[in-house]
């Protein structure tokens, strides 16, 4: 029989109720009454963590609903006020400050090459690397800082799914071991610290990253509704409010009725400078429609064709009072002009301002923009007897100003929209994916990347990172756009070896984690695009012609190469501890752990000494030992066993010629040298050769 309507919500809530309380416990009344507080007072209600920090639940701030209830007796005095409460601007939640230390840890970890999951090894320049984030941007502190012009990530959006990055402060990197390959979590609002997991999640990660961009870098972070406000209050504190550049929405798909109250079809990007006075301003590509409506054209047959030559009247009709954009401008004859009204500066000279009213015409820019668009040549000046703007005398000028723009076919660039990005929908990516054969749910569409790369000022070698790469989206727009414009571009991806959910088409496909969908959709989009501009054959593959870098590196975080030492002599007689000891050294004379490779222990010394990680390593052979030469020879390297002097010298020679004896760097293992008297004679090598930056590890 079909219940009423309302007698099946009243049995689904029953059922709720019964669903959550079956915990063999009685009714929980502390969080019930809470849960009514919260009802009716939500701020008085916050995350509190224990003592020892380790759980979070819900909490009523009784001071705060004494003064809801108008019970509490608030000082009349400033000073007593604020002696009583302390109150300042800032944005707490628990563990914050574990969140912010965190940033400052270094990690004990590394990353180790893959070259065979790799593409182009050789000479690709472009990392895909595999591993908790917030590990891996502490390991390229050193190589990385101040190197990436843009970032663009794409975090968790906090819906209460799939939330695994579960950080333990106290030991991250074994607590990323132990998770790796393990179910995904949830975050859900029940666990009482739904923001507080998520906030501690993105701090320290934001905090880092920042040190890797360039002065007048950028980065852009998509991120839905629930955590968009959160997220702009840390970034202000991490990058500073000044360095705002935009909060932009985004079209996420048309259509639909999925929501409760609402379709929720938009998401938003936050996107801040590093140094917003550095920062170039954004540009984007002008559309045909808007060429058509405000540049003159060239045509044959009705196509555009050379380049575009555009004139628009400097002077406007003001339709309100514009500080600054009403002053003289100096003409070639000498006169000065301006645009017509009642109120006029003061003195006659270039540049005067004057505040106009809602009766004065003004200019299209404020001074300064005009005296940097003259000082370009992107002013011109025209005798005219149609002038609508007046001489100093108050007469009619025989004088219009233009500004002008010369557009190129590869230049045409306009001023970015900062409401809504409407061009770029989800459905686009699932075209894109289609395309490509790869499974993946809810990737950004490469249109948007490229479009952010292109926006930013991205240029040749400018590094782009995305440390939440999922199907890596940004290496693909990379690609994607270096093949457009013959730009080289590199771009860094790292993302978590996150399991494929249960009975997923990529499961199915044989895709057991995020990175490797990733890793096989860049070498699909990079065939393709190849393919794509040889059909086009626009000179992409002419002999002078920059080679398209479609391939990449791959590193995977673990565990420090190098053998710890751990020696425990508690317990022991005198003698056993002897024995202990000797066993220990003669385990530690071989630095390298179990199953890692010399090429291995070289990407971990390059990191600790800040080259990066595209740079070229070349194996060698001296005689019976391998030896690396790195950087073309800024650096050489070897952990071979019982290497003579003389082996030595002829490891010095490999030292490229464009590098200075001081600037050179020699790193060797303590396990390198036939003997004792081998390794004194490398000294006195390096000293007469003057090389005195070299590394004995």
């Amino acid at each position: 029989m079909q219940l009423p309507k309302r007698m099946q919500l009243v049995g689904d809530r029953i059922m709720t109720k019964i669903t959550n309380n079956m915990d063999g416990k009685s009714k929980d009344l502390t969080r019930e009454y809470i849960e009514q507080i919260k009802g009716l007072f939500p701020e008085a209600v916050t995350e509190v963590a224990d003592k020892e920090g380790n759980s979070i639940s819900h909490k009523v701030d009784m001071e705060k609903l004494a003064i809801l209830l108008g019970e509490a007796a608030i000082p009349a005095d400033e000073t007593e006020y604020r002696q009583k409460y302390g109150e300042k601007f800032s944005f707490e939640w628990a563990g914050k400050r574990r969140a912010i230390a965190e940033a400052q840890k270094r990690s004990t970890g590394t990353l180790l090459p893959c070259p065979v999951e790799s593409v182009d090894w050789d000479d690709t320049e472009n990392l895909y690397i595999e591993g908790d984030n917030l590990e891996v941007l502490k390991l390229l502190q050193d190589s990385y800082l101040g190197a990436v012009k843009m970032i663009y990530i794409d975090p968790p959006y906090n819906t209460g799914k799939d939330f695994v990055y579960k950080d333990d402060y106290r030991d991250n990197l074994s607590n990323y071991i132990e998770m790796t390959n393990t179910t995904n979590a949830v975050n859900s609002e029940a666990s009482g610290r739904y923001h507080t997991n998520w906030l501690n999640m993105m701090y320290p990660r934001l905090k880092l990253a920042r040190n890797l961009l360039t002065d007048d870098g950028v980065i852009f972070i998509s991120i839905g509704e629930g955590e968009v406000s959160n997220l702009r209050i840390i970034m202000n504190e991490i990058f500073g409010e000044d360095n705002i550049i935009m909060e932009c929405s985004r079209v996420m798909k048309s259509g639909g009725a999925k929501g409760r109250f609402y379709t929720p079809s938009v998401d938003y990007i936050l996107v801040y400078a590093k140094q917003i006075d550095l920062a170039e301003q954004f540009r984007g590509s002008f559309t045909e429609e808007q060429i058509n409506r405000f540049y003159n054209k060239k045509e044959t047959t009705g196509e555009r064709t050379g380049e575009i030559y555009g004139e628009e009247r400097l002077y406007k009709a003001s339709l309100d009072a514009r500080p600054n954009q009403r002053y003289y401008i100096k003409c070639p004859d000498g006169s000065f002009v301006i645009p017509p009204g009642v109120t006029f500066p003061q003195v006659i000279q270039e540049g005067e301002k004057v505040l106009p009213t809602s009766q004065d015409g003004v200019w299209k820019w404020i001074y300064t923009r005009y005296s940097d668009e003259y000082n370009k040549g992107n002013i011109v000046f025209k005798e005219t007897s149609t002038s609508a703007l007046v001489d100093e005398n108050g007469e009619r000028s025989k004088w219009n100003i233009y500004n002008k723009l010369w557009l190129s076919e590869q230049e045409d660039k306009g001023v970015v929209p900062s409401n809504f990005l409407s061009d770029f929908e989800n459905r686009q990516s699932s075209a894109e994916l289609k395309i490509l054969d790869i499974p993946f749910d809810f990737a950004k569409p490469v249109s948007l990347l490229s479009y952010l790369l292109e926006i930013s000022n991205t240029k040749n070698d400018d590094i782009v990172l995305d440390f939440f790469s999922g199907s890596a989206t940004t290496a693909h727009a990379v690609m994607h756009l270096n093949a457009k414009d013959g730009r080289s571009r590199r771009f860094i991806c790292i993302q978590l070896p996150e399991s494929t959910p249960d009975d997923s088409e990529a499961q199915k496909e044989g895709f057991n984690t995020i990175p490797e969908i990733a890793k096989e959709r860049i070498r699909r989009a990079g065939k393709k695009i190849l393919e794509e501009q040889k059909a086009k054959n626009d000179g992409l593959f002419a002999k002078d012609a920059p080679k398209l870098d479609i391939g990449f590196k791959v590193f995977k975080l673990d565990r420090s190469n190098v053998k710890e030492w751990d020696v425990e002599f508690d317990g022991l007689s005198e003698k056993q501890a002897e024995q202990q000891l000797k066993a220990e050294f003669s385990k530690a004379m071989d630095i390298l752990k179990d199953g890692r490779t010399e090429l291995d222990l070289l990407y971990e010394v390059m990191l600790k000494l800040g080259l990066q990680l595209s740079t070229t390593v070349e194996a060698k052979q001296i005689e019976d030992k391998t030896v690396f030469v790195v950087g073309h020879g800024v650096m050489i390297a070897s952990f071979a066993k019982g290497l003579t002097s003389a082996q030595i010298g002829k490891l010095v020679d490999l030292k490229a010629d464009f590098i200075q004896a001081s600037e050179f760097k020699v790193v060797l293992s303590d396990e390198s040298f036939a003997s004792d008297n081998d390794k004194t004679n490398a000294m006195q090598l390096f000293k007469q050769r003057g090389i005195t930056n070299y590394e004995i590890i």
